[in-house]
């Protein structure tokens, strides 16, 4: 019905073309408050991602755990909205994903004026465009169409975006639609954010370790990401990318945004000293943030959302440096919350790697479907934004992780050990997970096979009692074999969900 080049400014009444960011700000003044940090604050009417309302066109065949719409029914929907943005008026703002020319893309937002607030965030989050008259990817933004519907053409490179406020719906839409086309071009993309650990190894030689870690948004990716690890004078941590990079077939990491999009509940100096510095710095953004009458900010105030966000500049974070990109990802960690029987931490061959990313297990956050927060969760490579197969792409990084043997993957639980009914589990805190990272890099750890699940589990950390969470402790024999057992029926019928995409490697190997 249409093609990217006949989405210009012709199709709408009105268009304000690339205001710059105090401009935007200026816009969106109407509904700022603004904070005792001088930034601005903002409320959404949406508070979170509406993943049930998110739908493929079936130009392309949609995956297993994505939700699909005829094109002749998507066509029909669009038809509509380009009957009326023909007396609307809209801003559009260009910008450019990533800096590394090999995957590398040109976004155009065009957005209800009367959301300039969203254009303002979005324009946070990526880089001035070299070209803004040749866009690869469009997004259609009207908040206040009647019905709530997302919709993703990803062969046209077009994503509506309809009847929702929340600016997560933006940020999306292009890093999804961008992931299908690496993948589509020999590459992959993954929600993960990437870091240089530059650390003294055991034979005291500095070397710079990369590491690429996923999660689903709450579960202590962004933390991770942005932590400094402790490490002081020639040793240090070096931040890269938060929420999405693209890798090649030999384990470099293109990464693709200049603004972070992280959860602020509970954000205080004392044990996220570098995430609290930049969200209360002039240039970020806050979203659904409780802002008191005095303009004080609290971070702890959930009573707007627990999914509170705001939006951080690269700039503002002192662990940066001037690129995005990752030269190698070393060690790959798959961040899972749970708080049971997964150990703090246990490294994987590639087999068992190819079973984690698969299963991408988890817990629900306020950030996906908050009616749900707290419950048992998975999603292949924890990545809710895959378009086409899934398997496809877990045997895509299977080869990578064969092709490079010095990549390494390891599955690290940021929630606790030994819950039961009247015990919350032992807390698996932030510092014993940013001292676990830091041991992996110097390749301080010894690992022992743990014979019943056949992966790999520390025999000792430096720093860290980790006897103190051996899952084993808190429960009796039959208690531990119970949930073991549970454990295997829910990933074997997982993994069941595609035996259609010819899934015959797959097997519960974890």
């Amino acid at each position: 019905m249409f093609n990217l080049n006949a989405i210009n400014d012709k199709i709408f009444k009105k268009v304000i073309v690339n205001p710059n960011k105090k401009e935007l700000r200026s816009l969106a003044s109407d509904v700022e408050v603004t904070t005792e940090f001088k930034n601005a604050s903002y409320k959404s009417e949406v508070k979170n991602r509406s993943a049930k309302n998110t739908y493929i066109v079936d130009e392309i065949e949609v995956g297993v755990d994505q939700k699909g719409i005829s094109k002749d029914k998507a066509d029909e929907i669009a038809a509509k909205v380009f009957e009326y943005i023909k007396e609307k008026e809209v801003i559009r703002v260009d910008r450019k994903m990533g800096m590394n020319e090999k995957f590398s893309y040109n976004c155009r937002l065009y957005i209800s004026k009367e959301f300039a607030r969203i254009a303002h965030m979005w324009h946070d989050t990526l880089f001035n465009p070299d070209d803004s008259e040749n866009p690869d990817l469009v997004s259609i933004y009207i908040p206040e169409w009647p019905e709530r519907i997302m919709i993703a053409y990803p062969e046209t490179g077009v994503t509506f975006i309809l009847g929702s406020d929340y600016f997560g719906e933006a940020k999306k839409s292009f890093l999804r639609m961008a992931m299908y086309k690496v993948k589509k071009s020999g590459g992959l993309g993954f929600h993960a954010g990437s870091k240089v650990l530059r650390v003294l190894d055991k034979n005291n030689k500095i070397k710079d370790v990369g590491f690429i870690m996923f999660g689903l948004s709450g579960t202590g990716k962004t933390t991770l990401t942005i932590h400094d690890h402790e490490l002081t004078g020639e040793e240090k941590a070096i931040v890269r990318q938060d929420d999405v990079i693209f890798m090649d077939e030999d384990g470099y990491c293109i990464g693709t945004e200049n603004g972070f999009y992280i959860k602020t509940e509970g954000l205080n100096p004392a044990n996220q000293g570098i995430l609290y510095k930049a969200a209360t710095s002039e240039n970020a953004t806050l979203e659904n943030i409780m802002v008191r009458e005095d303009s004080t900010v609290d971070f702890d105030d959930v009573s707007i959302t627990s999914n509170g966000r705001g939006i951080i500049l690269r700039e503002d974070i002192d662990t940066t440096d001037d690129t995005v990109d990752l030269e190698k990802a070393h060690k790959i960690l798959f961040i899972t919350r749970r708080n049971d029987i997964v150990p703090p931490v246990v490294k994987l061959n590639p087999m068992q790697a190819l079973d984690a990313f698969m299963l991408g297990e988890s817990i629900e956050t306020s950030a996906g479907d908050p009616s749900k927060a707290g419950q048992s969760k998975r999603c292949v490579g924890t990545n809710p934004f895959i378009m086409g197969s899934e398997i496809e792409e877990g045997m895509r990084l299977k080869e990578i992780l064969q092709k490079n043997k010095d990549m390494e993957c390891f599955i690290l639980n940021t929630g606790s050990v030994g819950a039961k009914e009247d015990f919350k589990g032992e807390k698996l805190t932030i510092n014993v997970s940013t001292t676990i990272m830091k041991e992996i890099a110097k390749d301080n750890i010894e690992w022992i096979e743990d014979k019943e699940w056949g992966y790999m589990i520390p025999k000792e950390v430096k720093g860290i009692d980790i006897e103190k969470y051996n899952p084993r402790n808190f429960y009796t024999k039959e208690e531990y074999d119970n949930i073991a057992n549970m454990l295997r029926e829910e990933r074997k019928a997982w993994l069941s969900k595609y035996e259609n995409q010819a899934m015959k490697e797959v097997a519960i190997t974890i």
